[in-house]
């Protein structure tokens, strides 16, 4: 052997040994916030989720392995190829270790499937499809706040149990919509119950006068928006134009946040139904992150926003525990370590990546019971974590061992 190439590899042997297994790259640890903000779903997740994130940062210390931590930014519109070319950009170009929110389903299959394939992870609060943790599960995906069996099935169950026995679907016109209103069809049938008729609408339609009153028309004690963002929000506000809940009938907003609530008001939102994985109210902790929340940004923070601050928090701590940068050892940690912030109390990550955690089915308060802003929620049950997670039993995840 060439005496030049004996002493590279001598020298390469050296920095090996003097660079332990596990050791950190060098450089800041970035963290990529993807998502809307600018369309639909802006309030859902939004601004208001990089400013959640940024809270994890800067709870956690700003600092993690000795190297500074930075949250960046981007708005996905809405698009699978504008979202997929800004995660490959921050991928493989500015060395982004996580993404988090990915609010928009097809975005978050695509990023999700990228990140797999180089080792890095990601964090989806937004995106409700639970194909993220089934049939698309990834060792270095997770999916925290809600999916759509948390929404379809652990809502349908609780509002059942709360005598909603006759059902109308109105759905969104899209494998969100499709999968929430399969789900709901499921669940309701299941549990003694019947839906009586359903209906979907084109994404951003601003006239849902002909579905509600297909709904109004049914009699269904419960009408059933399987849709979110604006849609939600539209849909509500014409109802009470039509006199819907007046009438008896009771409107469940399947993906329903607390700033759909305060854009409507609660003279046009009082009875809704929904529910939610984190209201600021609920606790002295959720009170806390609350307050500190609206004091950056005005606003309370929704479930989205709270999951973006509670999934960058967890991984943060699972990178100090696994002493490396990894994608896959950090996952590891991920899934051996407990969840305990002020979003949710010994919350567990699955094998499959879901967050389990309990849900709150609410009712939107009148203005006469609300004691002031933001007081909006009346909790009408828990929903444990085992009636709102997909069972491991049933799951199509490669990762699950049947």
């Amino acid at each position: 052997m060439p005496r030049t190439i004996r002493a590279a590899l001598t020298l390469l042997a050296v920095a090996t040994l003097a660079s332990p297994p596990g050791r950190a790259a060098e450089g800041p640890v970035r963290i990529g916030v993807l998502n809307d903000q600018s369309g639909l779903y802006s309030e859902f997740g939004g601004a208001g989720s990089v400013e959640a994130a940024k809270m994890a940062v800067a709870d956690f210390g700003g600092t993690v392995l000795g190297r500074p931590i930075e949250v960046l930014s981007a708005d996905h519109q809405n698009k699978t190829d504008v979202g997929a070319g800004i995660a490959r950009k921050w991928f493989d170009q500015d060395n982004v270790l996580a993404i988090a929110d990915l609010t928009n389903s097809a975005v978050a299959i695509a990023v999700q499937n990228m990140a797999r394939e180089r080792g890095r992870i990601t964090l989806a609060s937004g995106p409700g499809t639970n194909r993220l943790t089934n049939e698309d599960c990834s060792p270095t995906g997770f999916h925290w706040p809600w999916d759509t069996y948390s929404q379809a099935v652990g809502t349908s169950r609780a509002v059942i149990q709360d005598g909603g026995k006759t059902w109308f679907l109105i759905a969104a016109d899209y494998a969100f919509g499709h999968q929430m209103a399969a789900d709901l069809t499921k669940t309701i049938t299941e549990n003694h119950a019947t839906v009586v008729g359903q209906t979907r609408h084109p994404t951003g339609t601003q006239d849902f006068s002909s579905y509600l009153l297909q709904a109004q028309a049914s009699k269904a004690q419960i009408i059933g928006l399987a849709n979110g963002g604006v849609d939600t929000t539209n849909a509500v506000k014409q109802a009470g134009e039509f006199g819907i809940t007046q009438g008896g009938q009771r409107i469940l907003g399947l993906i329903t946040v607390i700033s759909d609530v305060h854009a409507l008001g609660l003279k046009v939102a009082q009875g809704l139904i929904a529910t939610t994985a984190f209201y600021w109210d609920r606790n002295e902790d959720s009170r806390t992150f609350g307050k500190r929340y609206m004091a950056l940004t005005g606003r309370m923070p929704d479930m989205i926003q709270a999951g973006v601050y509670s999934s960058v928090l967890h991984y943060l701590k699972a990178m100090k525990a696994a002493g490396t940068d990894d994608g896959k050892a950090v996952a590891e940690a991920m899934r051996a370590m407990p969840v305990d912030d002020l979003f949710v109390k010994n919350g567990k990550v699955r094998v499959d990546g879901r967050m389990e955690h309990d849900m709150y089915l609410i009712q939107v308060k009148s203005p006469a019971e609300s004691k002031g802003p933001w007081d909006y929620y009346r909790v009408l049950r828990t929903i444990p974590a085992a009636e709102a997670t997909l069972p491991l039993a049933e799951s199509k995840c490669p990762l699950v061992k049947k």
